[in-house]
């Protein structure tokens, strides 16, 4: 019998048949492909043929087309809804991975074969996204250490194998920290939890089987408990158990392996020639170095600081006057602030989050791609990784566009957070393929599920990340989507959380759960003033994350790292009451792969431009201003990373931005 992931997948638009995978499909089906992509590798490499663009760089983009789709399902299902056996297999399959992958970049024969094409490029008569593919591939295998000989080629790819189990375990510990750790409630806690907060915590308890009420550490369950809990015992035990992810002791214990982690990342860094991890991972975003990062995060950091400054005072006066003495904690942050915005803007959570409703919330964020872009979106009945996920086909003038799928709720087998990936990407080469697009989210699930505005913002994130690969429209599947440099990647993401607040949106798509009547024009004028509240809170326990990350990559590998974070943010001068976003333990950004290693200020980066992009559509007298989103298209989302970004953007506005459009923003210009 055929194994469902090797075989021609005879389904709508090809999508996986998740209906006849079973788990035990994975590990032969991972081991068949992996052994056909080594074959087609070596047949590239000891070819006769005299090295071209055809028979190397082509012929490599699509070698490994049995083991991406084993991938791409067994790493969706992996990631958002993990159980035992595929958290085992996980941990089989990422050393063996990451020894194919540096048994490729260490084949000299292949090397030899794409250095020869490099060499002629100019002679070649290739198309600007040729040129940008083999300048790719050849730096990839560059960086990748195939220009090393002997005990250091050796040594890297023990490196790389032994990255990739650390950083495999560092996820599946947060996992389980997280998975594990909940709080019960009797009913008298509930009090001063408004109705949504007190639904989700009874599902929680309802899944964790707890015989009722929990708080878990779920973003969307604890950050409210942490707003509208008048127990101040209770949030702090609550908060103790969320900023200790990682750091409980015992086997899930993620302290010393960020300290491994680091130590390689360095080592890795000088085989290649670098001073630093940072100097090395800089080099290809649009940063350069790690000089202009800190320059960028200082030039923010300052005026942030000197905001949640003076909001600590207002919050450490409104604590006084509750008769609670003593310092201002991280437990108390939300749930005064909470208090303070209902009574500065007389708005708060619980009024405000029946009117974003998630259904009409993704009906926004579809309304706006087709105001926008032409884009339509018809939902489909197809087997998926999971009951709650939803598909839509997207479309354009008629024509099949993407298909586009949706995984909203938070579980306990999902990891935290909120990400977009591609099942398939899109490409013309060797045939026409349209890409099949999955946002995972964690909302709390209720009947009807309900947002908060900071879950809003994040749906229309990463539909943005979504639109950036449905869009694409190159040739080779290596620069389609989100394929771009790191600090670029969030442009169009963060640019689209920008539509969330223009007026029409919300005064159509935000009705009441109950009486389905529009958001009152009162409640949307304060919605929107209140945009930029709490900025320096939110500022700048983001950005102390960057500057560790930053730090961390920047020379020799901290003994500690636990102490490292500490000394960095007393000579930033952290305020007391603010943590970081992610502590070392938890920051699965950096220390689960190297995607945001040395590189999580990539969001404030991206954010300087999505501010200055935005302004686009404002100059233009319209958030749908027709020619400015063609623009947007035809420059930013359907070019990938077929052409440099600060080029691309430069196409797009005439120039580079500076850091006022953000600062302006967020409120926290002078």
């Amino acid at each position: 019998m055929t194994n469902p992931l090797l075989s021609d997948w005879d389904t709508p638009f090809k999508l996986a048949p998740f209906d006849k995978i079973s788990d035990t499909d994975f590990a032969p089906a991972f081991e068949e492909a992996l052994i056909a992509h080594k074959a087609e590798v070596d047949a590239i490499a000891d070819s006769a043929e005299s090295p071209s663009f055809a028979n190397t760089i082509e012929a490599m983009e699509v070698a490994g087309e049995s083991l991406n789709k084993v991938l791409s399902v067994f790493f969706s299902v992996a990631g958002a809804d993990s159980n035992p056996a595929r958290e085992d297999l996980q941990r089989a399959f990422s050393p063996k991975l990451a020894a194919h992958s540096a048994e490729i970049s260490a084949n000299k024969a292949l090397f030899g074969r794409i250095k020869t094409v490099w060499e002629a490029r100019d002679s070649l008569d290739l198309s600007e996204e040729q040129q940008r593919v083999l300048m790719l591939t050849h730096r990839g295998f560059v960086r990748g250490g195939a220009a090393l000989e002997g005990a250091d080629d050796d040594r890297m790819k023990e490196i790389k194998g032994r990255l990739a189990v650390l950083g495999t375990e560092f996820t599946q510990n947060l996992l389980a920290d997280e998975r594990s750790w909940f709080m019960p409630l009797a009913e008298g806690d509930l009090e001063g939890l408004p109705d949504f907060a007190i639904d989700a915590a009874r599902a929680a308890g309802e899944e964790k089987e707890a015989g009722g009420p929990v708080v878990t550490l779920s973003r969307s369950i604890i950050v409210p408990f942490l707003q509208f809990s008048p127990r101040r015992d209770l949030r702090e035990k609550a908060f103790a158990a969320w900023v200790a992810r990682g750091a409980n002791g015992g086997e899930t214990d993620n302290r010393a392996i960020a300290g491994e982690i680091l130590a390689l990342r360095q080592e890795r860094a000088q085989l290649l020639g670098y001073d630093s991890f940072a100097d090395y991972k800089l080099e290809t975003e649009m940063a350069k170095t790690p000089e202009a990062v800190r320059g960028l995060l200082m030039d923010v950091w300052a005026p942030a600081k000197a905001q949640a400054e003076a909001d600590a005072a207002v919050l450490t006066e409104m604590m006084h006057a509750d008769g609670v003495n003593g310092d201002l904690a991280p437990w108390d942050w939300r749930y005064y602030a909470e208090k303070r915005r209902k009574a500065e803007h007389d708005l708060d959570e619980a009024t405000l989050k029946p009117y974003l409703q998630l259904d009409r919330m993704i009906a926004a964020s579809f309304d706006c791609a087709t105001k926008l872009f032409g884009l339509k979106f018809r939902e489909l009945d197809v087997p998926l990784y999971h009951d709650d996920c939803r598909a839509w086909e997207v479309t354009r003038d008629g024509a099949h566009v993407a298909v586009f799928i949706g995984d909203y709720f938070a579980r306990g087998g999902k990891r935290s957070g909120a990400w977009c990936s591609a099942m398939r990407g899109q490409a013309k080469f060797p045939e026409v393929q349209g890409p099949v697009v999955i946002n995972v989210c964690n909302f709390a699930k209720a009947d009807p599920a309900l947002l908060s505005y900071d879950d809003a913002r994040t749906l229309f994130h990463e539909f943005g990340h979504a639109l950036h690969q449905m869009l694409s429209n190159v040739t080779y599947e290596s620069v389609s989507g989100t394929s771009v440099a790191r600090d670029f990647v969030e442009l169009p993401s963060q640019l689209y959380e920008h539509w969330l607040e223009v007026p029409e949106v919300l005064a159509e798509f935000a009705t009441h759960a109950d009486t389905g009547e529009a958001m009152p024009a009162a409640m949307l004028k304060k919605v929107l003033g209140a945009a930029n509240f709490d900025q320096g809170f939110a500022t700048v326990e983001y950005v102390a994350s960057a500057l560790v990350d930053l730090a961390f990559h920047e020379g020799d590998a901290p003994s500690d790292p636990i102490a490292k974070q500490a000394e960095l943010l007393t000579e930033l001068g952290m305020p007391a009451a603010i943590t970081m976003r992610h502590a070392t333990p938890h920051f699965a950004h950096v220390f689960a792969g190297d995607g945001y290693s040395s590189g999580y200020y990539s969001y404030m980066w991206s954010e300087v431009m999505d501010a200055d992009a935005f302004e686009a559509f404002e100059e233009a007298g319209s958030a749908f201003d027709p020619e400015t989103a063609k623009a947007l298209e035809t420059h930013i989302l359907s070019t990938g990373g077929s052409v440099d970004a600060a080029a691309l953007y430069k196409r797009f506005r005439g120039r580079l931005p500076g850091v006022d459009a953000l600062l302006k923003g967020r409120g926290l210009a002078a």
